[in-house]
């Protein structure tokens, strides 16, 4: 390049040419950022047909960091050699540029590796088996918290701050922020003792006997869980709420019950036998009733208008609708065995016994 800007001084004899190196090399830094991105394009179209999720997540990852490098590179240097040319002081802080680029591209490469991997993990396209939503995230977030504190410090130390300092006034004012935050660390805390335990995650349904929480998990926060109710409403709950109540997890059910009270007419006592007998028959054809836990059909009570027996058991399905579906399909055929035993299901009644005329009169 200089042997090249001799012979053009010398030949039309002025110095200025520099400005058109300036143009060629940030032309030329244009030119392989765009093969660098056609480039990556077709490595992703070659990863997309592989079944691993970390070459996908490597690729997408890297695109804008390594394009924006070139960029920082290039303009930089176009730059030290206009600093250069015409003396400027300026020329100093391209070199420490080109190293805070290098720190800052690497955690926006780290960072965006890790996010495209989070969801990688999370989606079926990658994943036969996805893993679960609630561990990957709360994963991924500690894996980017960490990457950005570690890139804020380096780039303190790289300027010239002292960290050693800054931890040591950490460490005192830490206590100052404890107590005036302690409800935000207490939330903070109680959303991490959500990730590490999983009482529930994210798609459950979750409700709690202590408070009127029920509905469908959303998100799990650091500070808030969003749940949303049966009514489509958005419930934002602390996360230290969770460290003081009890919650149930109807999602994780292994079988939904089925405990219904039957009541035929005093007439009938004579069908109860039968009746039983049909009934817990009828239920362990059922296809869609676990004969592996108990079912219970007996007599009951002398009710005040009926002779009550019970039906207890499980459905397989832990499905609500389905589940409404099947303990239909059982009452209608309860209802048929007793119709076929000649019997009729009872209903509150009243007998009024009326005196004959001449007994009353008597009275």
């Amino acid at each position: 390049m200089n042997a090249l800007e001799t012979w053009l001084v010398n030949l039309t004899g002025t110095s200025y040419l520099w400005i058109g190196e300036l143009f060629l090399i940030v032309f030329l830094v244009l030119i392989a950022g765009y093969i660098l991105n056609r480039l990556i394009d077709r490595l992703e179209a070659r990863a997309a047909k592989s079944p691993t999720v970390w070459d996908d997540a490597l690729l997408e990852a890297c695109r804008a960091p390594a394009i924006w490098l070139i960029w920082i590179l290039g303009i930089n240097f176009a730059a030290g050699i206009a600093a250069q040319r015409i003396d400027s002081p300026l020329q100093e802080l391209i070199q420490p540029a080109n190293r805070l680029a290098f720190i800052l591209l690497g955690a926006l490469f780290i960072n965006g590796f890790i996010k495209r991997a989070e969801r990688n993990l999370l989606d079926p396209m990658y994943m036969t088996k996805p893993m679960d939503p609630t561990t990957v995230k709360a994963v991924s977030k500690l894996f980017r918290a960490a990457v950005i504190i570690t890139a804020i410090l380096v780039v303190m130390q790289y300027l010239g701050y002292s960290i050693s300092g800054l931890l040591a006034f950490g460490g005192i004012g830490g206590i100052a922020v404890g107590f005036a935050a302690k409800d935000l660390l207490a939330n903070f805390f109680g959303g991490l003792m959500i990730y590490l335990d999983r009482p529930f995650s994210v798609g459950d349904w979750v409700r709690s006997p202590d408070k009127e929480i029920e509905g469908t998990v959303e998100d799990i926060g650091w500070r808030l869980t969003r749940i949303r109710t049966f009514d489509k409403r958005p419930l934002y709950i602390p996360n230290s709420v969770f460290a003081s109540i009890s919650v149930e997890n109807p999602s994780r059910m292994t079988n939904r019950r089925i405990y219904e009270t039957v009541g035929i007419r005093y007439d009938d006592i004579a069908c109860m036998q039968p009746i039983v007998d049909q009934v817990i028959s009828m239920l362990r054809e059922h296809k869609e009733i676990d004969a592996n836990e108990v079912l219970i059909v007996n007599f009951d009570k002398f009710a005040p208008s009926s002779l009550d027996f019970f039906i207890y058991t499980y459905t397989k399905t832990t499905q609500w609708v389905k589940f409404h579906e099947v303990k239909q399909d059982v009452l209608l055929k309860v209802a048929a065995i007793v119709e076929a035993n000649n019997a009729e299901i009872a209903f509150p009644t009243s007998t009024v016994h009326l005196a004959p005329p001449g007994l009353e009169a008597n009275s």
